[in-house]
């Protein structure tokens, strides 16, 4: 584990170098043990696919102070029980207007549409961070064999709830945003409503499914969504 100063009121503390689900636990240990102990000072952490970096003020607590503390943290979190991961199913329509890139992946891959559609919903994927946007994850586990490059002029506009595939991730839109990821498909569920007690749907550590829906599934389910019905949860 190595620690790096950001700026005056930050810590990066490193974990390792590779997406790598043993380092996601590691840092998920970490941040529980930085949850119970709520050092002063540290107003919040945020993790990464192999750091953690925490935010300080200064006038509370020093670097070196700050330091010294997060190091006996790393001894204290080795020992703690590995928490709980929730299943999540994300129903998705593939391919047509909900899913522009999805013949573009499949001829990268070689592959019939189906095919990538089976690939992709067949997986098991690991939230490994949030970014980017509110609610936005970060996945592993995706097939390798339909990792495809990003668009090489990113669209100004992509949809709310829409999935994409950008080397070998993929990832779900929470959003209107601009972006560069080939859209395969799109899912009816919010994963992020600021009205809701629990605004963002996902978390790190969870464990997503795809599940294929058919265009009259996801009206019908959108609607739900709308109604503040939604939620896939298991």
């Amino acid at each position: 584990m190595e620690m790096q100063a950001l700026g005056d009121t930050g810590v990066r503390i490193h974990f390792g170098e590779e997406i790598d689900e043993k380092i996601h636990k590691q840092i998920q240990r970490y941040c529980g043990a930085l949850q119970e102990k709520r050092l002063k000072g540290v107003i919040e952490w945020v993790p990464s696919y192999t750091a953690v970096s925490v935010y300080y003020r200064p006038d509370q607590i020093s670097f070196s102070q700050l330091k010294k503390k997060l190091l006996s943290i790393q001894e204290e979190a080795t020992s703690l029980p590995e928490g709980e991961s929730r299943s999540v199913d994300i129903p998705v329509v593939y391919g047509g207007e909900y899913g522009p890139d999805l013949d573009a992946v499949a001829r990268h891959a070689r592959l019939t549409p189906d095919e990538v559609i089976a690939i992709h919903s067949q997986g098991s994927y690991l939230v490994y961070m949030m970014g980017f946007v509110p609610g936005f994850p970060y996945l592993g586990g995706m097939d390798p064999t339909i990792a495809t490059p990003r668009l090489k002029k990113p669209r100004s506009v992509i949809p709310v709830g829409s999935v994409g595939i950008a080397g070998g991730q993929t990832g779900i839109y929470p959003l209107e945003t601009p972006g560069g990821w080939r859209l395969i498909g799109r899912t009816p569920i919010r994963l992020y409503d600021p009205h809701r007690k629990q605004p963002m749907f996902l978390q790190t550590g969870d464990q997503i499914t795809f599940t294929p829906i058919t265009v009259q599934e996801y009206d019908e389910m959108t609607t739900s969504e709308e109604r503040g019905s939604g939620g896939v949860h298991k």
